[in-house]
This record gives structure tokens, sequence and C-alpha cells, in this order.
């Protein structure tokens, strides 16, 4: 395509002090009249190129050029170059070489402003993501042992979609070959990923797949927590500010609305003896109970 080789024109004299119409000939595989033809369009669009004859002549750029003096504002470079910084920090597949080559014609120097790192503090390797992403990226079905909320394993065949982000955990949205419809899977209980040979094509509704993730057995209700000032570190780190109050007794009182399933429950309970549910009531009775449940187990 020609807009493609008249960007690569313009990298390779960036990056050469020189370069001849047979040499672009030879790399792109044209006649040297197609390649003059295209040092004329660029010329045409206000592109400093200029030739000289005699030893060591050929094509150049006016020294000291670069595009921001012909198509993007200074604002449209940084949001470029940011967005690519963004994506680089996700592992996307060779985008490190397409943010090197817009940096060098926008005389940009590359601001670092963003990593991310997929491992946990147990050094969790992030080979699951990075195989999810390729087989997203390729549309290539992928095969994997899935591990439910009650510990049940099951083997999944599934159409990879999407990956979401959602309150500190990675998703993966999929059409489910096994089940013949959407379902979404939680990462970190994806085992034994591999990526097929097999392609497909399906296109999943936007409207769809932003679906709730909670299933609609799961009623969201206002739970009302009490929490030792000792772990300020984890109420400021896992609460919104308008959803934290400080009581007479110095100690924390945070409302906080979530779907009431198994994961709310040990949720709570992973605050141990630093929090106490004051409402509502059944809740309050159920943690209770489990509790007591496992004291019963060291008695």
């Amino acid at each position: 395509m020609q807009v493609n080789r008249l960007f690569e024109i313009i990298y390779i004299l960036l990056n050469k002090n020189s370069v001849t119409a047979k040499e672009l000939a030879e790399h792109f595989e044209v006649s040297q009249r197609t390649v003059y033809r295209d040092i004329e369009v660029l010329c045409q669009s206000g592109i400093p190129i200029y030739t000289s004859q005699g030893k060591g002549g050929g094509i150049h750029l006016l020294e000291n050029f670069v595009l921001n003096k012909s198509y993007l504002t200074k604002s449209e470079q940084e949001d470029i170059l940011s967005a690519l910084q963004g994506m680089s920090a996700t592992s996307y597949p060779d985008n490190n070489q397409v943010l090197s080559k817009l940096s060098n014609i926008f005389g940009a120097k590359q601001a670092n402003w963003i990593e991310v790192d997929f491992t946990d503090w147990s050094n969790t390797k992030k080979e699951t993501f990075n195989l999810v992403k390729t087989a997203i990226l390729q549309k290539q079905v992928i095969k994997f042992e899935y591990y439910s909320s009650y510990g049940m394993k099951t083997n999944r065949v599934v159409e990879p979609v999407r990956l979401w982000f959602k309150d500190k955990t990675w998703y993966l949205k999929a059409y489910c070959l096994t089940k013949n419809d959407i379902r979404t899977f939680k990462l970190n209980r994806i085992k034994n990923l591999e990526i097929t040979d097999e392609r497909f094509d399906r296109i999943i509704e936007e409207d769809i797949l932003a679906m709730p993730l909670v299933s609609s057995s799961a009623v969201e209700i206002t739970i009302k927590l009490k929490l030792d000032a000792s772990i300020a570190y984890r109420v400021y780190d896992e609460f919104d500010e308008n959803m934290i109050a400080k009581s007479e007794d110095g100690n924390f009182i945070v409302t906080m609305a979530y779907p009431l399933d198994e994961w709310v429950y040990g949720y709570i309970l992973s605050f141990g003896c630093y929090a106490e549910v004051l409402e509502p009531l059944h809740v309050r009775e159920t943690i209770k109970t489990r509790l007591e449940k496992n004291l019963s187990i060291y008695l």
C-alpha cells in the first residue's frame, strides 16, 4: 500500500543521511520510477526531501526535520505516544518498535509514564494473560481447565473476546463452545491453557459483552462494617472515601454495597478480628456462625 510505503520512506530517511532510489526500489520491490513518484508525492505534501548528484549523492531529508512541522499538533502527538506507551506497558505485540519509530518522526523523547506488572507478590507468571491476549488478537480458539468458586474443575473450549479488569481482578469474556453461550472466567482460575490452531470469526454484540458479571441470583445488599483503626492501610486502600466514616472511638465505619455471595463472606472474614458486621443482622449471624465453626477446629 502506498501510504505505508510513504511512511516507511520518511522513517528510512530520518535514520540515514542518504539513500539512493535503487536502494529504496530494492527494499520495497518496486521500480525506481515508482520510488521517484513517491518522492514527488511527499514533496507536494510538504515533506522537505531533496536529491543530490555525484559521489555520496542520493535522496535526503532536510536536516533536523521532524513530523511535527507537518500534519499533527503537539497535543495529538503526545496523545498518540502516551497511548502507545500504555499499550507497551501491557506487552502489546511489536508495539515498542512502532513507538520508537513514531518518537523519532515526531522528534519527541519517549516518556515512560506507566508501568504495569501482572505478577503478584508470589511471582505468579503472566503467561496466562499473554496467551489469552495473543489468542484474542489472532482470533484463535483456546482450551483450558477452569476451577469454579466451589472448586469444581471443568474443561473449557472458548472463543476469547476480551480481557476485562474489574475490582483488582482480571477476567476473560469469551464465547464458550462447551456451554454455547457467553461466559466470564476469572483469569487466576484458568489452568493449563493452550492456544489451538482453530480460528473463529464470530462477532459478539457490544451490549451482550457489557452484561453484568454477577448472576441474577446474587442480590446486591448494603453492608455496614466496623473496622479497627489499626488496619487503616486496608481501609483507605480498598474503599472509596465516600464509603468511610470515623466513629467516636477512632475506628472506621464502612458502608459498602456488594452482591451477597461467597466472595463477600470470604472478604469480610479476611479482616479477621479487626472487623465487625453491624448491619444487616443476617450477614452478622452468618459471619458469627462461620467464626464459631473455625474456632471449633482448634479446640
